[in-house]
């Protein structure tokens, strides 16, 4: 490989590294990015492609170094910005890819994926109107991306905007058909807002497409406790359970419908269950889960 790479000149090192890339031979990628970068250490895009590379094989500290460099080296570069929010994302640290997502935009403002991911970042940052404002703009590019209506749902309903929260996941619905997450944030939304026979609809279906989810199952236990449905919800709430033994809010809502169910002896269990939990992790009740129990 060293003496392949030694060898070539200059264009037919780029083309051989971004074939290894585009083919997933991260390893020959990587070894030849190295050797690439050694020999012209001021071409900002073999260290770009030498930073995906590190990426692709799950190095993120030398991916940041690699890209960070690269853009030092070619600032007006929108794809270099966009690799680098990329592994930022992934770290995650939200500020930073929103930095170089906002500076990929502005060279480049046009990619509706783009307007995604820093819609995704901002919302990651506690900014969920400049979110909004990215996702409708994103929207605007593509109104068939997928997930958009799903990720301005999610920070409509991260303000307490709840019936546009649910506009919009119906609108992902319509555009991209099901979706876990969109059937799940749904009928999640419709639980909030009270619309218990909607929200067990919905979150039904959620189970079957995801059965493996926790939430989701709690969210139908809930739900149906709230409709009443007393002996549908404590199935539901026992599945919450075994999924997420560690969470306290299942046994919470369990002992309540076994209390209507006339179940004594097995309330008391749930009580002390649900304390147990609590206390094992206090920072997990009430607003730290999103949750009231």
């Amino acid at each position: 490989m060293q003496a392949q790479a030694e060898n070539q000149t200059q264009a037919q090192t780029r083309q051989q590294l971004l074939h290894d890339l585009d083919s997933g031979q991260l390893r020959n990628a990587v070894l030849l990015g190295q050797q690439a970068v050694s020999r012209w250490p001021r071409d900002a895009q073999f260290r770009h492609y030498l930073g995906v590379a590190y990426f692709k094989n799950g190095d993120l500290k030398h991916a940041q170094e690699q890209l960070t460099r690269a853009r030092e080296l070619n600032p007006r570069d929108s794809a270099i910005h966009l690799d680098l929010a990329l592994v930022l994302l992934s770290e995650p640290n939200y500020a930073g890819a929103a930095d170089e997502l906002e500076a990929a935009i502005t060279l480049n403002p046009s990619v509706a994926l783009w307007h995604t991911l820093l819609g995704r970042a901002y919302l990651n940052s506690n900014r969920s109107l400049q979110a909004i404002g990215e996702f409708k703009t994103a929207l605007k590019l593509d109104p068939a991306i997928k997930l958009g209506h799903y990720h301005l749902g999610f920070a409509y309903f991260s303000l307490g905007r709840n019936d546009e929260a649910i506009g919009e996941y119906k609108e992902e619905l319509r555009w991209s058909g099901e979706s876990p997450a969109t059937v799940c944030a749904l009928g999640h939304s419709l639980l909030a807002s009270g619309n218990y026979d909607a929200a067990i609809t919905y979150l039904q279906r959620g189970t079957e497409l995801d059965s493996r989810n926790s939430d989701v199952w709690y969210d139908l236990g809930k739900a149906q406790a709230l409709a009443g449905q007393w002996a549908k919800a404590e199935p539901s709430l026992r599945k919450a359970a075994e999924l997420n033994p560690k969470d306290p809010s299942p046994h919470y809502q369990l002992a309540r419908v076994l209390e209507k169910l006339g179940k004594s002896e097995e309330v008391l269990r749930e009580r002390e269950r649900f304390a147990d939990l609590k206390k094992a992790r206090p920072t997990a009740a009430g607003m730290a889960t999103g949750r009231d129990q």
